[in-house]
């Protein structure tokens, strides 16, 4: 082999030795780039997803984008160092800082002073609330009569127990029940005052339903009337029943009744037994309160203000004369306690409003009843507008489907209405102070209208304006209290009044057989 063929040789195998080197170094290059990525990726992920590359699909398939690394050259952050306690103490030391801090320690102590100074100031010249007046639970709300005990449910007593939830749903504060005691029409030797009628119920059965409604808040009072199935309550003599009565008003004062009401009050007042039947009702700290009520009809102011005097009953109840004349209630009001009065539209003999006065609308009854000083009496059915020869059954029917005769339909609306009508009213009267216990102000009375104002210390002012005529009447209202407007709270006519709507109190226009109530703040 010549020289120059062996040095081709060496040449050649040096060229593929350093190809071989560069490939194996480029592929090491490669592993290690692609290690570095992979792990850039997975401390992407890990650190925070806010952070993560932005993933968008594509033809071929998933494809990352979007890698950004910002790097932030040397170290931003500011350092923060406070004061030494040498140079605090140097700065504190210092004539302004010293006349700052007793400056500032001065004024907030003549803030501080300032503040007390008008509390006080503001103390006592703020006008003096009024004391509330003493109020027993029959007058914090109307007081529901159930006269005829089987007509008012099929179930006599136990269905009365069945209806309390009912008497709570529509605020009523106590329940007058009965009578329910044994006795024939006008027949003295058949007068039992402590037994209950068998077609009634049971004494079992009356005390479930005097437990029941103690538990539900209903105090309960038994009317005791003694002949109530004629007009001749007494069997005109009321001396031979009053010693049986007296015994009587024991027996079921024991038995858990809150209270005693006794029709034709007259009778029974001028007996010489009836200062004992007071003494039963004595209140003492250390008995529940018992009430004695009673009522009149068909007498006049006069003769009820007497009757309150020489009675003294906690209630007296008085039908309300036909035309309703504001002087007259002013007169009972001014002269006897409010809590003592009742007003009543209906009755045990008399049956409901809607029967006792026809020609007027049930809701303009409701609003007048409602609005009076005093507390409201109500019969059975006079919640719907129950008319004469309607039975009671007629108010258990109203929860049944609606009707599908297009004349039965609208009755049954028409009560159901009417029912609102009167549980709305009933709210007012528990929560106003001026309805509960508030002045009588009559600003208006004519032949067939009627106006008057309750108002109380600093609580909402109301107005209460009827018109029971057939015209429209336009009354002048005039008293210092009054705006010039009023917020409409309830009312007979939604067109011309519609609930929280502001009237004019100029010149007041009110249509024929409507009722209104306004009410309007304390202007101070």
């Amino acid at each position: 082999m010549g020289r120059g063929k062996l040095l081709y040789i060496i040449t050649f195998y040096a060229v593929q030795l350093q190809t071989t080197q560069t490939s194996l170094q480029n592929t090491v290059q490669d592993c290690n780039q692609s290690s570095k990525n992979k792990m850039k990726d997975a401390e992407l992920n890990e650190i925070d997803p806010e952070k993560q590359p932005v993933a968008r699909e594509t033809q071929t398939g998933n494809e990352k984008n979007g890698y950004a690394k910002v790097s932030i050259p040397g170290d931003m952050r500011v350092k923060l160092s406070g004061l030494t306690k040498d140079e605090l103490m140097k700065i504190a030391g210092t004539v302004w800082w010293i006349r700052a801090r007793w400056f500032l320690l001065v004024l907030f102590w003549l803030g501080w002073v300032g503040m007390l100074a008008g509390a006080v100031v503001i103390i006592v010249h703020a006008p003096r609330c009024k004391p509330i007046p003493e109020m027993n639970w029959w007058n914090e709300g109307p007081l529901y009569q159930i006269s005829k005990v089987n007509e008012f449910s099929d179930n006599g007593l136990k269905g009365v127990e069945e209806k309390l939830d009912y008497l709570n749903h529509m605020k009523v504060k106590g329940l007058v029940l009965g009578p329910i005691h044994t006795v024939q029409a006008d027949q003295l030797s058949t007068l039992d005052l402590t037994s209950i009628k068998p077609e009634v119920g049971t004494e079992k059965e009356l005390e479930s339903l005097l437990d029941q409604a103690h538990i539900k808040g209903i105090p309960i009072v038994l009317n005791l009337t003694p002949n109530y199935e004629r007009n001749s309550a007494w069997f005109s003599n009321a001396s031979s029943v009053a010693e049986k009565l007296r015994e009587a008003c024991k027996y079921w004062l024991n038995k858990g009744f809150d209270g005693i009401f006794l029709s034709g009050l007259s009778d029974i007042v001028n007996t010489s037994t009836w200062t004992s039947i007071q003494a039963i009702f004595n209140k003492t700290d250390a008995t529940p309160i018992k009430a004695l009520m009673g009522s009149v009809t068909g007498v006049s102011v006069d003769d009820v203000s007497r009757l309150l005097n020489s009675s003294g009953v906690d209630l007296f109840t008085t039908q309300l004369l036909d035309p309703i004349k504001a002087q007259e209630v002013q007169k009972l009001y001014n002269n006897h306690l409010q809590s003592s009065l009742a007003w009543s539209l209906s009755g045990q003999t008399l049956g409901t409003v809607a029967s006792t006065r026809p020609a007027e609308p049930i809701r303009l009854c409701h609003i007048l009843l409602f609005t009076l000083p005093g507390t409201p009496v109500v019969n059975a059915g006079d919640e719907v507008g129950l008319k004469a020869g309607e039975k009671l059954q007629t108010m258990w029917d109203l929860e049944s489907p609606a009707e599908t005769n297009a004349t039965a339909k609208a009755v049954q609306e028409e009560r159901i209405a009417v029912r609102d009508f009167f549980k709305t009213l009933s709210d007012l009267r528990g929560n106003e102070r001026a309805l509960l216990h508030g002045e009588f102000i009559n600003l208006n009375n004519a032949s067939s209208s009627l106006a008057f104002l309750r108002l109380w210390d600093q609580s909402e002012r109301f107005l209460t304006a009827i018109n029971w005529g057939n015209s429209p009447v336009t009354m002048t209202l005039s008293n210092s209290d009054l705006p010039a407007q009023a917020k409409v709270r309830i009312s007979t006519d939604a067109a011309n009044f519609a609930v929280d709507s502001m009237v004019s109190l100029e010149k007041f226009q009110l249509g024929p057989q409507q009722a209104v109530l306004l009410s309007y703040p304390y202007a101070g």
